[in-house]
């Protein structure tokens, strides 16, 4: 009796009736970039309270090893670059607030930025919710794509086949041209 006279009254508790309050976070599930370049990790949010002068965002990351997770980004009431790490001097803050954006702008991608980025928002009283998760894949930088190259295999290969069709028929013409003028040598001579 006991048990159930508890289950029921935390059941009917008043936070049991209003759904709990959450902030959502949206970001893209895979990013790609070139090696060298810049890239901005969008984050946008939502949430069932207005927008609290006490917002704050937090960026993390995880690389490729799964080693700890490494600090990229906060803001609270302003942005805070990181004092230390691989992204010091290399983030800054894109976002908006007022439009509900957390985005960051990472400089001068490196192969060891692969890994997951996580963007977090709590907007007080909304504290929960779901966390943004981006995973970054740094390519290299060629000169030529493959289908360029592609491209130009292929149309030098046709170049290549209509100037070796053009030689053989001009060939086959004159030797029917000089086949032509030996019969007619050789008629006068009769």
């Amino acid at each position: 009796p006991r048990q159930v006279s508890s289950l029921l009254t935390s059941c009917l508790s008043p936070a049991a009736l209003w759904p709990a309050a959450a902030v959502e976070v949206y970001t893209a599930k895979e990013v790609n970039a070139v090696n060298g370049t810049n890239l901005r990790l969008k984050c946008t949010f939502s949430s069932t309270s207005p927008i609290s002068p006490n917002l704050a965002v937090t960026w993390n990351f995880q690389p490729e090893d799964l080693s700890s997770h490494e600090p990229v980004f906060r803001y609270l009431r302003e942005p805070y670059a990181p004092p230390a790490g691989r992204f010091k001097e290399r983030v800054t803050w894109d976002g908006n607030i007022e439009r509900q954006d957390a985005s960051i702008l990472l400089w001068n991608l490196q192969h060891t930025d692969n890994g997951t980025f996580t963007c977090q928002v709590n907007n007080p009283p909304d504290f929960y919710g779901t966390i943004g998760e981006v995973r970054l894949r740094v390519v290299q930088k060629v000169s030529l794509s493959e289908i360029h190259f592609l491209a130009v295999a292929i149309g030098s290969a046709c170049v290549l086949m209509v100037v070796v069709v053009t030689a053989v028929i001009i060939c086959r013409h004159r030797r029917k041209k000089a086949e032509e003028k030996g019969i007619e040598v050789a008629g006068t001579e009769l």
